[in-house]
């Protein structure tokens, strides 16, 4: 199923900034510090990371048109997250919860959807991390700071 809508904005990035609190980052031994590049990934989501991710799940997502628009109303495209870990090179997700009675309201939607909703996201944090490490950060420039060779 394929999605027919606009790509929204990307989120604001504003989690918690441990590396252990995102999905896909290999946490490092000790921490170097706070400094997890939060402009520099907006930038890069911004200038285009976001869009290309949105439109490579939206064409493979099996959420219902209906569904999608619960879910951007109540905000939970906002609220995904993205960290860089530079000790490990990799970019961490967070997926916000999803409320058990975020469908309740909605005539024609059932509760049984939270959890597809859950994976969906997921899925969509998964593929704009990888297309930010694969499309985006070049590593062998110095971008966020970094002499990668």
């Amino acid at each position: 199923m394929t999605l027919d809508t606009e790509v929204p904005d990307p989120p604001a990035l504003r989690g918690p900034q441990d590396p252990g609190d995102y999905d896909a980052v290999d946490e490092p031994e000790e921490r170097t510090g706070d400094d997890t590049y939060r402009e520099d990934l907006a930038d890069l989501l911004e200038a285009g990371a976001w869009e290309d991710a949105f439109d490579d799940w939206s064409d493979r997502t099996y959420l219902s048109d209906a569904a999608f628009r619960i879910v951007r109303e109540a905000g939970l495209l906002r609220r995904l997250d993205f960290y860089w870990n530079p000790a490990a090179e990799d970019v961490g997700y967070r997926v916000p919860p999803v409320p058990e009675d975020l469908f309740a309201a909605h005539g024609g939607l059932e509760s049984d959807d939270v959890e597809d909703v859950e994976e969906e996201l997921d899925d969509l944090a998964r593929t704009v991390s990888e297309v930010l490490e694969n499309d985006y950060i070049h590593r062998g420039s110095e971008e966020f700071g970094y002499d990668w060779e």
